[in-house]
């Protein structure tokens, strides 16, 4: 039965996204990070003068910008950079769906939960490095291919939240096919869906919903990886204007030798009409393989998913005519980064699921496992290993369906809780899984177990979409950025200091509470459920404790805070335990307030979390402002370059030879 003739379907959900100002894969662009100068806080009494503030890599475009007062911002992620908190895309936890839209789920989690037990075999598609054919046939009848494509163009119309508990199913069993499926709709034609006119949405979308074709997203090349600025595939439009002419290639596509709808991103030369002078600019192309001159490599040889079809795409004069051109010319790097925003939660949905599937191997083993005359779920050792798995998959799973209810809410700004939860769940479902086979011993290492498979599969997670090490930066500088806003308007308010003395007060009051290690009135009473109050006063701290490094570090570095990743890793690190923290305790409030059988085991996982989250963002704030971080950090720097010098290890043999 086909998925999309179940029920009636939902309407897809209508939420606007909005470009970030941050992120060109591996190059960090900062629009415009205000940050004070110097700020000198006069006195205990508390005067504060706020200077001058810099500017940081901005160009014309953004400089116009930010001459306007900044916008409040609804995100709770880029409130905290402040030190502030803002409740509403947090609690209560969301209810996404209405009564429709949750029987239709409903009548799809039992047919996909079965097709994937009893005709998917993923030992198989791993042997075979590839879907098997009647598996693939399957996807496509039951319309796993067009789950978020509008009914009327023949997909499913699945709302974020629903496609993300059907992901989290693809999640439990096969990654590798949860990437071609993925390709496929979550960046292959997602671009279609956001920024396509009508008349493409209707040529593309229904072929693509049934599966007759399949769509793949081209970006990566050999020398632009995460920095997707750099791309050298060129589309120059003909003089006529009704075609670009395509020449390139890009690497690591997945779907890449099964597609034969591409959205591609080439360099197209346009001119400045300030200057009149020719510049590149990233434009997005819809590109079908039946244009002539669109062909690929051969499968990729990979570590893990290798039931996905990985190959190179080149493109030799493909004529590609001005209709396909998906968005404006020059407007490619709004319509790769939308895409890529628009699709993390996914990730972290599909982990959850993987998380799931592997802890429940792991009870299984533990409970069933003799040694030294008891079960091995009796000892310390292993009960915390359990516990710890179940947290982060708990934490996984509540910014999954956080992010995914915050888009089908109508949010426009998730763009750093999306970035959050795809860090978070790559690195928690690569922990869980490794402490899996710990759990297991020799016989998790098997691979009849299909362990060892999912940790193979899972290590590409850290890499696509974003390195975790890049999107890390993304986090951190655009928390910055608003917080330096902030600063700013608070430097304008300066010059009118009579009708500002309100402001003032408050803002003086604050920094004085600071400094003398007092709260300043923030409190999440009336948000969080009473059980949790003292969880709530840990995440209260930590938030007011990190807005308060977050300032110091803008009036310490300005402008070259952009420089500055040793620090912005730990910053990203802070704002990403904070982000898991307050997930935590809207789920954990909502179970407690309406009386769930778990309700209680989720109060300790939400507890057991905010304790140590608070410890560890203590911990790296009181490092930020230490004088031994960053002589650590100058050692750091220090050993590798000389290991680059050297051309790898500097420090020779014990042995001397």
């Amino acid at each position: 039965m086909l998925l999309r003739n179940v029920s009636k379907s939902s309407a897809l959900c209508n939420a606007v996204f909005r470009n970030p100002s941050l992120l060109s894969g591996g190059q960090v662009q900062v629009g415009a990070v205000i940050a004070a100068k110097n700020a000198r806080y006069v006195s205990q009494s508390a005067q504060a003068v706020l200077e001058k503030p810099a500017t940081v890599g901005v160009d014309s475009a953004t400089k116009a910008e930010s001459k306007s007062a900044p916008a409040e911002s609804k995100s709770f992620a880029v409130n905290i950079f402040k030190g502030q908190i803002t409740t509403p895309q947090v609690f209560p936890f969301p209810s996404a769906l209405n009564a429709e839209q949750e029987e239709f789920l409903r009548e799809l989690v039992g047919p996909c939960a079965k097709f994937f037990e009893e005709v998917n075999d993923p030992a198989k598609n791993d042997a075979l490095e590839k879907v098997e054919d009647h598996t693939m046939q399957g996807l496509k009848e039951m319309g796993a291919f067009g789950l978020q494509v509008p009914a009327d163009l023949g997909g499913v119309g699945l709302t974020n939240t629903q496609y993300a508990r059907l992901v989290e199913i693809v999640g439990s069993h096969d990654l590798g096919v949860g990437i071609t499926l993925g390709a496929h709709q979550s960046i292959g034609f997602k671009g279609i869906l956001l920024f396509g006119n009508q008349a493409q949405k209707e040529k593309y979308l229904p072929r693509l919903a049934t599966g007759e074709d399949i769509a793949a997203f081209c970006l990566t090349e050999p020398a632009s990886g995460s920095d997707a600025a750099s791309i050298k595939t060129i589309a120059v439009q003909s003089p006529c204007g009704t075609y670009f002419t395509l020449n390139g290639g890009k690497i690591w596509i997945s779907n890449g030798g099964l597609a034969e709808i591409f959205t591609v991103f080439a360099k197209t030369p346009m001119k400045d009409p300030k200057t009149g002078e020719m510049k590149d600019k990233i434009t997005a192309f819809v590109v079908e393989r039946s244009f002539g001159g669109v062909t690929h490599g051969p499968p990729e040889k990979k570590m893990g998913i290798k039931a996905s079809n990985t190959a190179e795409v080149y493109f030799d004069n493909v004529r590609v005519p001005a209709e396909c051109v998906l968005g404006e010319v020059g407007g490619g790097f709004k319509v790769a980064m939308n895409i890529l925003n628009n699709g993390r939660f996914g990730m972290a949905a599909a982990l959850s699921g993987t998380m799931k599937g592997v802890i429940t191997k792991a009870v299984d083993h533990a409970a069933n496992r003799t040694q030294f005359g008891n079960k091995i779920h009796s000892y310390g050792t292993i009960q915390e290993k359990l516990a710890r798995m179940a947290m982060l998959h708990y934490v996984t799973e509540s910014m999954a369906y956080m992010v995914s209810g915050n888009m089908d809410s109508g949010a426009t700004e998730f763009q750093i809780e999306a970035a959050i939860s795809k860090i978070f769940a790559s690195e928690a479902a690569w922990t869980v899984t490794d402490e899996c086979i710990q759990v297991m011993g020799g016989m998790g290492f098997m691979k009849d177990c299909g362990v060892e498979r999912v940790m193979r599969d899972l290590r590409i997670f850290r890499i696509f979409e974003g390195t975790n090490d890049i999107l890390r930066l993304f986090v951190a500088l655009n928390g910055f950025q608003n917080a330096g806003n902030q600063l700013k308007a608070l430097q304008k308010a300066l010059k009118s200091p009579v009708a500002n003395a309100g402001l003032f007060a408050g803002e003086i009051t604050k920094r004085v509470k600071r400094k003398a290690g007092l709260g300043t009135g923030l409190s999440l009473q009336g948000s969080i459920h009473p059980e949790l109050a003292r969880s709530g006063d840990l995440t209260v701290k930590a938030i007011e404790q990190f807005g308060a490094v977050v300032e110091e570090l803008l009036i310490k570095h300005g402008k070259k805070i952009i420089d500055e990743q040793f620090v912005l890793k730990r910053v990203a690190d802070c704002a990403i335990d904070i982000y898991a923290m307050v997930v935590v305790l809207s789920r954990a409030s909502r179970s407690l307030s309406q009386g769930q059988a778990s309700a209680q085991h989720e109060k300790l996982l939400c507890e057991t979390w905010c304790i140590e989250a608070h410890e560890r963002v203590m911990r790296e704030i009181k490092n930020l402002r230490s004088a031994e971080s960053q002589q650590m950090f100058k050692n750091l720097k220090a050993m590798s370059a000389a290991m680059v010098d050297n051309g790898g290890v500097v420090s020779p043999h014990p042995l001397g030879f």
